[in-house]
């Protein structure tokens, strides 16, 4: 009995020690939300769009196109290109990056390159000026690229340091430790870009330092979760580029015994595009149809991001409820809802476009982070970095299509409410193909245990 007692309290205390371990990789893990989010936040949302558009036009022709390549692109549509572009390098970048990370178990100094990376790019911008175009579209699209990159890392790590009870939460603290750090440093951008007079710079001096600002903040803040996380060794090394893509061929070829898993990644591929496409357009529609000034747009962006979180957070709480999937569904509803009432903002209404975004919020957070998760059930044990490569694609690496149609509609009719209206079928579309993945078969078929609610 004396022997019985000892092993039940060594166990125990085994226990609470891998729980204690296991909480201080989560707070890890949250912060990188909180570093990289900064660049979404920031720059994507909400400065570099109306800057390097601006600046753009200030490189045009006098019909107004540049002629990147020797290719004429309507000036306002070299932004939304330049994102389509970033994506696509992407796409090559990942499956390498996941490779890597699965044969050698060693994520945690590719999350160092990829993030710093992009962080040191990102930093760079504050060199963007005059008629420099071609560099603001090199910059983004290294900075979008690596953090794509960073983020197939990231979330890999995601069912190790998560059981299946834990995974909506610790995946929906992560996106609010990421969108009140993008409130954050938002604050400090609209306190220096209204005041930039009294800090004795220019207008365009202010968005050069809040653009480079984001990259410090990213660089900075990375340290914690390379700190804090643990590195598990799973295969062998071979992380050559040909492995990578010798790797994404074998799990598209295992995704095969595993449809509905397939199944999910198109109806993320589909919703996702359109999420991202809002996300890095909307200050532009704001800026050139609606004819809103920087100051509101900053104002919109962190009404997003404050309702962001308490979006997150409360998605995760009806997830528990109802699953992730019916959550994820109603989400998808009120996008619909959102960006078709968009088109009929009238021009130079503030209060109307703080609706929107207010709408924006509410569901943004949530959307993602619940499915985030929910792949995370679907993944096979010991193919995390490389299924979620494929997720990561599904998430940046093919979210080049909406952009590339907001700037042909753009470019084809010169009108951005056509553009932004466009995006409705990406949810509409999505929400037929989710609403027909049964997920808990498909949990059952990853051989993973099945939630009580999914």
């Amino acid at each position: 009995m004396g022997d019985d007692t000892l092993r039940t309290t060594a166990a125990a205390a085994t226990a609470a020690d891998e729980r204690a371990e296991r909480r201080r990789e989560q707070h890890g893990w949250y912060f990188y939300d909180w570093a990289c989010s900064v660049y979404s936040t920031s720059v994507l949302t909400v400065f570099l769009g109306p800057y390097l558009t601006e600046i753009a036009k200030a490189a045009a022709d006098p019909e107004g196109y540049v002629h990147p390549l020797g290719i004429p692109v309507r000036a306002g549509s070299f932004f939304a290109y330049a994102v389509s572009a970033s994506v696509l390098l992407s796409v090559f970048v990942m499956p390498v990056a996941a490779a890597a990370a699965d044969r050698t178990g060693r994520k945690k100094p590719l999350l160092a390159v990829a993030a710093y990376l992009g962080a040191t790019a990102t930093a760079g911008m504050f060199f963007l000026d005059g008629d420099r175009y071609l560099l603001g579209g090199f910059l983004l699209i290294v900075a979008n690229s690596s953090l794509a990159v960073s983020m197939v890392l990231y979330n890999s790590f995601l069912p190790q340091i998560a059981p299946p009870e834990e995974r909506d939460t610790v995946s929906s603290r992560g996106w609010a430790f990421g969108y009140a750090s993008g409130a954050l440093v938002l604050v400090a951008n609209l306190v220096l870009f209204l005041a930039h007079d009294s800090f004795g710079v220019s207008e365009a001096t202010a968005v050069r330092i809040c653009l480079a600002s984001a990259g410090v903040w990213w660089g900075a803040f990375t340290v914690i979760p390379l700190k804090r996380l643990r590195d598990r060794r799973t295969g062998p090394s071979d992380a050559s580029a040909a492995g990578g893509w010798q790797q994404l061929r074998s799990t598209v070829r295992d995704m095969r015994r595993h449809p509905h898993t397939l199944a999910f990644l198109l109806a993320y591929l589909v919703y996702n595009d359109g999420v991202q496409t809002v996300i890095s357009q909307a200050s532009v529609y704001g800026s050139e149809e609606l004819g809103l000034g920087q100051s509101t747009l900053i104002v919109a962006v962190l009404l997003v991001q404050l309702l962001a979180v308490a979006g997150a957070l409360a998605m995760g709480r009806l997830a528990r409820t109802y699953g992730a999937k019916r959550t994820i569904l109603g989400s998808l509803v009120a996008w619909t809802v959102t960006i078709g009432a968009g088109y009929f903002l009238p021009a130079g209404a503030p209060a109307w476009f703080f609706v929107l975004a207010a709408g924006i919020g509410l569901v943004l957070g949530g959307t993602q982070a619940l499915s985030r998760s929910l792949f995370s059930h679907l993944v096979p044990r010991g193919k995390e970095a490389e299924y979620f490569s494929a997720y990561e694609i599904s998430d940046r690496g093919m979210a080049w299509l909406g952009p590339l149609i907001f700037g042909l509609t753009y470019q084809l009719t010169g009108s951005y409410r056509d553009a932004i209206v466009s995006l409705v079928a990406f949810f509409l579309v999505g929400f037929a193909l989710l609403s027909r993945v049964p997920v808990a078969r498909a949990v059952r078929d990853a051989g993973n245990p099945v939630p009580d609610r999914i």
